[in-house]
């Protein structure tokens, strides 16, 4: 990509043609990415599992309690479709996979209102 533009397009582009997903939910896991990639001290392979954890600390410091709310509205109903939407973005080209990377990795990591009551829990506390 040689612009944020059309990052933007292609990412709004590949979010109707697979018309699961609301273009948010892209947006949000390539920025979870990124800072899980600002977090390592070398630049290295993401994992599934860390980059859900970066998604639920993401989603925390956004949306608080409403996190699993606002996934919802965007379409994203559990931890496998953050894997989905990864795999999505690997199809169109704009990230890149392991030859060990699965869908797998993406399965029932974490329950939305669990993770995301506990952080309003934890700040009461």
């Amino acid at each position: 990509m040689s612009t944020h533009s059309e990052l933007v397009e292609t990412v709004r582009s590949l979010a109707a043609r697979r018309g699961v997903y609301r273009p948010e939910a892209y947006f949000f896991v390539l920025e979870s990415l990124e800072n899980a990639m600002e977090a390592m001290e070398e630049r290295a392979h993401v994992s599934g599992g860390v980059l859900l954890d970066f998604i639920r600390d993401l989603g925390r410091d956004r949306y608080g309690i409403m996190a699993g709310d606002v996934f919802n509205a965007w379409g994203v109903k559990g931890t496998i479709d953050f894997g989905r939407i990864v795999f999505h973005l690997v199809d169109a080209g704009l990230l890149r996979k392991r030859e060990q990377d699965s869908l797998g990795d993406f399965i029932d990591k974490f329950d939305f209102q669990e993770a995301f009551a506990l952080k309003v829990m934890e700040e009461r506390g």
